[in-house]
């Protein structure tokens, strides 16, 4: 299945994609929550797959085409966005770092989260904004302590990410928190696929194009430290909640590593798409 969190900014509602439309979950029953997370917490997908069986004969009032509605960020209210630095060889490579010895995470503030095609403000101050595609994985179930070989079975699915970053503040200011949580700068969908479609995570192609022209392009089993080590690791200290969103870091190719550096300016648009997941795109103004 496809999740979907769609309409007006802050007043988003559950939804699933069937064929080109989306089912507005809540106009088939009142009784479900309100939010995507909700819903992963109260371990209602069964339910959610019910309704999609019978999507054809539901009210036609129950679907609208997808084109005609705003997708905002999948997961709209996470109690955590962790994310990953220097997960992807090739991306260490390019900074002539090793890969490290443990996972390198740090925060990205809910405020950061976007929807499909939402403009991004340009960050006041700063002068080096940059572009980061990345896997996202969504936590289905509470998680405290898990085992790698069970870690699987608490994942809801996954999303494609962008960790859009000022550099500039990121190499001035000794924590990251400013540098990656600019209003905006956390676009996440277009929509949560659900664990189910797809075996591997570990086996996907990934890509971010800048106005038309491809700067990363890379697959996902270039990753040093995979999503169920992730859930193993993060949860021997932080217990993860359902809707938590765990980014897994970017390939090679962003700006601040090319020759010269390439920096956003207002009106670039960007285009990032994983395999099998979907592609996800953000303008700057």
């Amino acid at each position: 299945m496809r999740l979907v969190s769609f309409g007006p900014a802050g007043e988003e509602r559950p939804g699933v994609v069937v064929d080109d439309d989306v089912l507005d979950l809540r106009s088939v029953s009142a009784e479900l929550p309100s939010t995507v997370r909700e819903i992963l917490a109260r371990d209602l997908l069964g339910e959610v797959r019910a309704m999609v069986a019978r999507a054809h004969t539901l009210p036609a009032s129950a679907r609208k085409p997808i084109r005609s509605v705003r997708l905002g960020p999948a997961i709209t209210n996470p109690s955590k966005i962790i994310c990953l630095g220097l997960n992807y060889a090739d991306h260490a490579e390019e900074q002539g770092k090793p890969a490290p010895d443990s996972p390198m995470m740090f925060l990205k503030g809910p405020n950061a989260l976007s929807g499909d095609g939402d403009p991004v403000p340009y960050p006041r101050g700063v002068e080096q904004f940059d572009y980061e595609v990345e896997l996202a994985f969504v936590m289905g179930k509470r998680a405290w302590c898990v085992a790698q070989e069970d870690a699987y079975h608490y994942v809801a699915g996954y999303a494609v990410f962008m960790d859009l970053t000022a550099r500039d503040l990121q190499a001035r200011e000794k924590q990251w928190f400013r540098a990656k949580s600019t209003d905006g700068s956390g676009p996440l969908g277009p929509w949560l696929v659900t664990r189910d479609e797809i075996p591997d995570p570990h086996a996907l192609s990934i890509s971010l194009a800048l106005n038309g022209d491809t700067m990363q392009s890379s697959r996902t089993d270039r990753m040093t430290f995979t999503v169920d080590y992730l859930v193993h690791y993060i949860s021997q200290t932080a217990t993860l909640q359902p809707g938590d969103v765990i980014a897994t870091g970017t390939p090679a190719g962003v700006g601040v590593y090319r020759n010269p550096p390439r920096y956003l300016q207002p009106g670039d648009r960007l285009t990032a798409s994983i395999e099998s997941i979907g592609t996800l795109s953000c303008r700057i103004e």
